[in-house]
């Protein structure tokens, strides 16, 4: 349960933090440019909205899509207490918000933020996160099928000396971090995004397949697979229906792009409006472990994405629609017979994790996954397609710092190991 302290503090934070969210046509978003060709702010900062043409031979037939371009690369920081061991979050609402605040990390900015191009207020604790000696700082990928080639610094800031505790903003134990990783859209992703850059590793690893043969794997299948990406105009997307009001899918799957008024009094601008993409169903990423050598390993998977510029590791399972993952043409057989049979229904399978995390909701309108980890049995062995590999807890740690896994496998990592915090 989550302590009284904390929940006081929460509903305080509610109380306190006003947000009004209105969907407005794309064509009436005030200090934006949509046209046939983008969607741009007129400052030339931010983000923008384009078409993108994808060419692959990666189980699925080439596609057209819209993809959020943001050139910067944005700030995700955590202090930590040395002393007390103690995390500092903030209580942050965004306009994509289903329950409106969530846990952030410190400081949470894109470049356009905190040089504030917006005209507002300064960036809290900003200052701590600028020393480029820090050695914890780790570029990561954001969502390969809705940012094109999009990273952000995840940085972990230890400091000695104590500061003011802004309104706002909360220390957390390692024990209270575990309690909260386990409730419905409490921390947000980009707070566990950042910590799962920093898991300790264990003292006993013994992998089942050496790094040299998943080197050669990974290897083998950039080799059998492509993927090209052509930036396109808006009004040249296929399948996609683009009008005043917003833009969507012909034939009603993936997402929407629609535009949104927003008021608040507690973010360093009180007004604006901007476009966000809208999920469409419950969105599923899932993990299978399993105990190889006194060792856990997960089941992972080769994956190309159109916004990464190179091949990635992912969960065993991911899928936009958990309901409806039969008729998705774009997951292989091998995945819906996992999703059928590990993930679709709960029974008695060993859950080690099961919980709803949202997309970040100042890009995401109402995104939600369903992040599950299931430990199978010694005795369950399957055939695996080459795509697919055991990785050791180590392995796994040593490929989130090459920046080799993806941010779905990355964030399920975090919360199946948040207590081994560094």
């Amino acid at each position: 349960m989550i302590s009284q302290r904390i929940n006081n503090w929460l509903l305080k934070e509610k109380k306190k933090n006003k947000l009004s969210v209105k969907i407005i046509k794309l064509s009436d978003l005030k200090n934006w440019n949509f046209n046939n060709i983008t969607i741009s702010h007129n400052s030339g900062k931010f983000f923008k909205i384009v078409g993108l043409k994808v060419y692959t031979n990666f189980f699925k037939k080439n596609w057209d899509q819209p993809i959020i371009v943001q050139n910067e690369i944005g700030i995700l920081g955590i202090i930590k207490n040395r002393f007390n061991k103690k995390y500092l979050l903030q209580a942050k609402v965004e306009p994509g918000n289903k329950n409106k605040l969530q846990l952030s990390p410190t400081v949470q900015a894109t470049k356009s933020n905190y040089k504030q191009v917006h005209g507002g207020k300064s960036v809290p604790y900003l200052k701590y996160f600028l020393n480029k000696n820090n050695k914890n700082i780790m570029n990561q990928s954001e969502q390969g099928f809705r940012y094109l080639n999009k990273f952000n610094s995840n940085i972990l800031v230890n400091i000695e000396d104590k500061i003011k505790l802004l309104p706002g903003f909360f220390w957390f134990s390692l024990s209270e971090l575990a309690t909260l990783i386990k409730k419905k859209n409490i921390l947000n992703m980009d707070t566990i995004s950042v910590f799962s850059s920093f898991i300790k590793k264990s003292t006993v690893d013994k992998p089942y397949n050496s790094i040299k043969k998943i080197n050669k794997l990974i290897n083998l299948n950039d080799k059998n697979y492509f993927m090209k990406q052509k930036i396109i105009s808006l009004s040249s997307l296929k399948d996609w229906k683009i009008s005043q009001n917003k833009i969507s899918h012909k034939y009603g799957k993936h997402f929407s792009i629609i535009g949104v008024k927003v008021k608040t009094n507690k973010r360093e601008v009180k007004e604006w409006n901007q476009p966000l993409i809208k999920g469409k169903n419950l969105a599923l990423a899932g993990f299978l472990l399993k105990k190889i050598n006194n060792t856990t390993h997960y089941l992972c998977r080769y994956i190309l994405k159109p916004g990464l510029n190179k091949s990635a590791i992912t969960c065993t399972v991911n899928t936009s629609d958990i309901n409806n993952y039969k008729n998705n043409k774009t997951l292989t057989d091998f995945q819906k017979q996992l999703i059928n049979k590990f993930f679709h229904k709960k029974n008695k399978k060993k859950y080690v994790y099961d919980n709803i995390i949202s997309d970040e909701g100042g890009r995401f309108y109402h995104c939600e996954i369903r992040n599950v980890a299931i430990l199978l049995q010694e005795n369950i062995d399957m055939k695996l397609p080459k795509t697919y590999f055991w990785i050791s807890q180590n392995q796994m740690i040593n490929m989130i710092k090459d920046k080799r896994v993806d941010i779905e496998g990355r964030l399920l990592f975090g919360c199946i190991n948040i207590k081994n915090l560094i």
